[in-house]
């Protein structure tokens, strides 16, 4: 066991500990009181609790334990509105014991969606605790706020989180995607398309290369789900891909935490047992394996628990709390996954992979059917009942028809979008056309009008001559003028001399 390896000294725990194997940390200190249905968020390798549900009776306390030292401390929450009661002389307002929450980190905040607690308000509210001042309080939203609900799912992207699903106090069954920008407050509900998964509530999340997300399992109030269903984020389309690998059971009240392509599931359960193996879904490729198993009974093998990741001196950890299995669990279990293989496919990676991932994951599931040994197929061949097989085979067979449905309506659209763009193309030659005959008409009138002014220019150059002649002729009129008046002059004093 690793509490006796480690003795008293609890700050080396991680050293210690083998790949993809759980093992119980000896955590020291006054425990959490055992719970499910609570939020888990690690921060600054610390792992924060906060609320959850015992014995029917919903809690509102917040827990801390650092993961250096193993010790558990309770975090005493103020409320914002604390600071002006005790001024006016009025009791402070208690943090809502709530369960089937949601908690994410966002910045040095926790903040917890969804949930039920006896005041719950007709529309989800967004409360934050800040872990610097202590200090909890509401976030005021508007836009489409979704009704309250508990059993969602909310994933942050970026900016964004994305609520899925849920089951609203009238025990109503949702399936609706509603996006929450936490930099505006405003929510919105996504308008998708194709067919959604089955409406549901205490199923688990994720989401690959921030555009592809990603549900599994699930129940409503009469069926419990193993299916797969993906959004992608940039067309809001919903398909249902081919789950590839291990069969496994249907679950719900499971939970899951991803790392890199790897998405890890633990937990839940059906009405009749909880499910014992640890998962790994390679969301690049969609192969589902199982990664280890617990006995029954054991506290991994309940519902409401949560998971969470670590990175404790560069390396990863994941970290389990809580659960209901018939007994209420406050243990923390810890794992070193194996350090992902970077020469792994990275099928939704690529810009065609969403718009095929059904018709992609049947292709691996033969090429990787072929490679299979033939001894290891027998011996599943006797593990499974044929009519297990004639199932598989039958929803292998629907996901090729949906595949090739899904390739021919794309065909379609892909026509139709070229026959826009030939039409376009047209259009545009016509236009090309009409411009290159008014530009030819443009140059003929210039060459017209460089001919008249060339003309023009001759005809002024022979006035310029012609004015000089004009002005030389002038010139000689006026000094032949001069002369005759001389000449005039002349004649005048000599008759005036011979006048008697």
């Amino acid at each position: 066991m690793l509490e006796a390896s480690m003795g008293s000294n609890n700050s080396n725990w991680h050293s210690e500990l083998d790949y993809d194997q759980w093992v119980a940390l000896p955590v020291a200190g006054p425990r959490p009181s055992a719970r499910y249905k609570h939020g888990a968020v690690i921060i600054d390798e610390k792992l924060y609790i906060v609320g959850g549900s015992r014995n029917g009776r919903q809690l509102s306390d917040v827990q801390a334990l650092d993961l250096r030292n193993l010790n558990w401390s309770k975090i005493k929450i103020r409320t914002q509105s604390q600071a002006d009661n005790i001024k006016n002389g009025e009791l402070p307002e208690v943090f809502p014991a709530t369960s089937g929450h949601s908690m994410i980190k966002w910045g040095n905040k926790l903040l917890l969606l969804g949930g039920h607690s006896k005041d719950t308000s007709d529309n989800v509210t967004v409360r934050f605790i800040d872990l610097e001042s202590q200090v909890s309080g509401v976030m005021e939203a508007t836009g489409k706020i979704p009704v309250a609900r508990g059993g969602q799912s909310v994933t942050l992207v970026g900016i964004k989180l994305i609520m899925f699903g849920g089951e609203d106090k009238h025990r109503r069954l949702l399936n609706d995607v509603n996006i929450l920008d936490l930099e505006t407050m405003i929510w919105n509900v996504a308008e998708t398309t194709k067919t959604p998964p089955a409406p549901r509530c205490d199923h688990t999340a994720a989401v690959h290369v921030d555009r592809y997300f990603l549900i599994f399992g699930g129940c409503s109030h009469s069926t419990f789900f193993n299916d797969l269903h993906v959004l992608d984020l940039e067309t809001l389309e919903w398909s249902q891909p081919q789950i590839q690998g291990n069969l496994v059971f249907p679950r719900a009240g499971h939970t899951g935490v991803s790392i890199d392509e790897k998405w890890f599931i633990v937990g839940g359960g059906d009405s009749k047992s909880g499910a014992l193996e640890t998962l790994v879904l390679d969301m690049s490729t969609l192969v589902l394996s199982v990664l280890t198993s617990v006995e029954q009974k054991d506290p991994l093998a309940s519902e409401g628990l949560t998971i969470s990741s670590a990175l404790v001196d560069g390396e990863q950890f994941l970290v389990v709390f809580g659960g209901y299995n018939g007994n209420y669990n406050n243990e923390v279990f810890v794992m070193k996954p194996k350090p992902k293989d970077s020469k792994q496919p990275k099928i939704f990676k690529s810009s065609a992979a969403a718009a095929a991932a059904a018709s992609v994951t049947a292709a691996y599931a033969l090429a990787k059917s072929e490679s299979l040994d033939l001894t290891a197929i027998e011996n599943s061949k006797t593990k499974v009942d044929l009519s297990v097989e004639i199932g598989v085979i039958k929803e292998e067979k629907k996901a090729l028809e949906s595949s090739i449905a899904w390739v021919r309506a794309e065909k379609l659209t892909l026509k139709a979008k070229l026959d826009e763009i030939n039409e376009t193309h047209a259009d545009l030659s016509k236009e090309l056309h009409s411009v290159q005959g008014q530009l030819a008409a443009e140059k003929s009138r210039c060459a017209n009008l460089e001919t008249q002014i060339s003309e023009l220019q001759t005809k002024l150059s022979s006035m310029q001559s012609i004015e000089e002649k004009v002005q030389a002729l002038r010139s000689q009129k006026s000094a032949l003028d001069h002369n005759t008046s001389v000449q005039r002059q002349g004649y005048s004093g000599s008759w005036r001399w011979m006048a008697p």
